[in-house]
């Protein structure tokens, strides 16, 4: 079940396993149109965690990531996800999409470090490659 984790919300611990953005602080994550969602098991566990933002365009930098999000805006940007059980990566990531269209949202996409790991996962799942910069990828999902 996919759960959004308020910041006053103990699961956000979680977010100290950050292996993408382990930098960004929890205060962060959780304002300005960015929210932290998780997916938990029917007994209560976290099986996987996505740090999602709402931009009005596609961010290819955390610096245009955080000077774009703003709540209401239509592009639902997944900057990092990581998971605790085999397979939950992929749900979460469709899960959060689905979510995201649901609060208005009319594009998926991510912003993915410069690595071939995140490349095949994303390309795995169904996304395409939208853009590769200095710093960091952008892939889409279509809904």
């Amino acid at each position: 079940m996919l759960i959004k984790m308020d910041d006053e919300d103990w699961k956000l611990a979680h977010c100290k396993d950050d292996p993408v953005r382990p930098h960004l602080p929890l205060a962060w994550r959780t304002q300005s149109g960015r929210e932290v969602l998780g997916l938990e098991s029917d007994t209560g566990e976290i099986q996987a965690v996505i740090c999602m933002a709402r931009c009005d365009g596609v961010p290819i930098t955390e610096r245009e990531l955080d000077r774009s999000s703003r709540p209401g805006a239509p592009v639902a940007v997944f900057y990092t996800v990581w998971s605790y059980a085999r397979g939950a990566g992929r749900t979460m990531v469709l899960e959060a999409a689905e979510y995201a269209r649901t609060q208005g949202c009319t594009r998926f996409v991510t912003l993915s470090p410069l690595t071939e790991m995140a490349e095949r996962f994303h390309i795995r799942n169904g996304a395409t490659l939208l853009e590769r910069g200095t710093e960091c990828q952008n892939f889409e999902y279509v809904l």
